[in-house]
């Protein structure tokens, strides 16, 4: 190994925060540490620097109420070395096993979402604390009592970035999560990206500073895992020693061409997007006349407020900026783009050349639809203008599946195998060629099902289908097809909720 001067990862540290302005002096900075090498290193770090920037650090480490002593063990060495350091820490103890099964996560995304859930809650209550943890700001502003809101440091590295890259591309991403992590994210910073775990280790080894190391850090159960422990050592033992510096260097290429597209489909949205609004009893109504989204601020009585756009201004942009726009459209329309993938935007855009009236539906009771010359996306349903669509809107969302998972049996949830999904699923009543498959393989159609299945003659085109082509996964409120059923070899389920009504059932 190269020989690092003990100052060295410090230095690199501290002009890495000035690039990226992850602090101003004064700060005060929730650390959260496991234990680990990483954290610690973060935690011995901020000590180290605690002076030059005045800054007031509290350590927070979470115990997942897992791992039995090896827990306990972590929470109380991390307790022991910041009280050498002279640094405030709690301990929050959750039970993730119980918070997994409710929330229907696995045990890994539960217990990221429970600590930085924790850690916001740290930084909120200190950001109201104008002289230390017990006075607060009283009536006054934040700003004029001085009280700058708390950042929260995590200890993400260089093979961390390397791998949630990997991890993204590997499972289909867009250029945002082939960017991987950013240095500051709101009050998250991430300090260490600029360092490898190399250095890190190297540092605490030169310092004598000891550290935890989690066990299940080492099992292959879960895929980022795998990344970490099978693939980037492979990658750069036999393709390129520096391949993890490369990888991150791509990322932010890619951060940095994410962030011009979504400037481009601003600048395209306030030059040509038009926003309406619409009342209850279903008639829409233009902002003078139709004027462009800079007056949405204007729109304070619609019931629902509707998005839209010309299709030629759509149709001439080149197809990654039209992605752009269309994401910034469903965005504004419901201020998440969580659960919206690559094909949801597909199926939008597919809308742009077919005839008027045409629609589907998209996660958050979302629908987007053509009318005349314009595509409009918001959730008011225009189901009036259109024969035979579905009574029910689906919500659907991917999530990682864990074997011991219970199944939901109920009626207007259901499970899929995500990983048998190819194609795109839309939502709509039934065509002449659907079918379904039965236990035994064979295929049914769902003619021959809705007659077998006595379902009235009357309600038969109002049922609401979810389908891959001709193959209907789900004929909301009686049945799903065998094929997509969840088995042990699944990894991703594709959860779907029924919203909007149970007259198919």
């Amino acid at each position: 190994m190269e020989e690092i001067e003990l100052t060295a990862v410090q230095k690199k540290m501290e002009e890495f925060i000035r690039r990226e302005r992850l602090l101003e002096m004064g700060d005060r900075v929730v650390l959260g540490v496991s234990g680990g090498a990483d954290s610690v290193c973060m935690m011995e770090l901020f000590a180290a620097i605690r002076e030059a920037w005045q800054l007031e650090l509290l350590v927070v480490h979470v115990h997942h109420g897992l791992r039995g002593a090896e827990a306990d063990r972590d929470a109380s060495f991390v307790q022991a070395e910041a009280e050498k350091l002279g640094i405030d820490c709690v301990v929050e103890r959750r039970e993730v096993r119980s918070l997994a099964a409710e929330r229907r996560l696995s045990l890994e995304e539960a217990g990221r979402d429970v600590r930085y859930e924790i850690l916001r809650e740290y930084a909120k209550n200190w950001t109201s604390q104008k002289d230390g943890l017990r006075d607060g700001c009283g009536s006054e502003t934040l700003e004029s009592a001085g009280c700058r809101p708390a950042k929260i440091a995590v200890a993400h590295h260089q093979e961390d970035q390397a791998e949630t890259i990997l991890y993204n591309l590997l499972r289909g991403s867009g250029l945002k999560g082939l960017g991987g992590m950013s240095a500051k994210r709101g009050q998250i910073i991430r300090p260490l990206l600029c360092l490898e775990k190399k250095e890190i280790l190297e540092y605490l080894e030169k310092r004598h500073i000891a550290y935890c190391e989690d066990s299940t850090n080492r099992e292959n159960e879960y895929t980022r895992n795998r990344l970490r422990n099978e693939l980037i050592p492979q990658i750069r033992r036999e393709i390129n020693e520096k391949a993890v510096e490369h990888i991150v260097e791509a990322g932010e290429r890619l951060r940095q061409a994410d962030a011009y597209f979504e400037d481009q489909a601003e600048k395209i949205w306030r030059e040509c997007g038009v926003t309406k609004k619409c009342h209850a009893e279903g008639d829409v109504t233009g902002l003078a006349d139709g004027t462009k989204s800079g007056a949405e601020s204007q729109v304070e009585t619609a019931d629902e407020i509707i998005y839209g756009m010309e299709r030629s201004v759509l149709l001439k942009e080149p197809p990654i900026v039209r992605t752009y726009v269309l994401r910034h459209m469903i965005s504004m329309a419901t201020q998440s783009l969580k659960d919206i993938t690559s094909d949801h935007i597909d199926q939008v855009t597919s809308l742009l050349e077919k005839e008027t009236g045409k629609r589907i539906n998209l996660p958050y009771s979302l629908t987007a639809w053509t009318e005349y010359d314009f595509l409009w996306i918001s959730k008011w349903n225009p189901a009036g203008h259109v024969d035979n669509q579905p009574s029910i809107s689906l919500i659907m969302k991917k999530i990682p599946y864990e074997k011991a998972q219970e199944i939901p049996q109920n009626r207007y949830t259901k499970w899929f195998d995500y990983d048998k999904i190819k194609g795109t699923l839309t939502v709509r009543t039934r065509q002449t060629g659907d079918y379904i498959t039965l236990k035994d393989g064979r295929k049914k159609t769902v003619k021959a099902y809705m007659i077998d299945e006595k379902i009235p003659r009357e309600l038969r085109d109002r049922v609401t289908l979810l389908a891959e082509d001709h193959h209907v996964l789900w004929i909301v409120g009686w049945r799903i097809s065998e094929y997509y059923k969840v088995t042990e070899d699944t990894d991703y389920v594709l959860e779907v909720q029924a919203d909007g009504g149970r007259e198919n059932g």
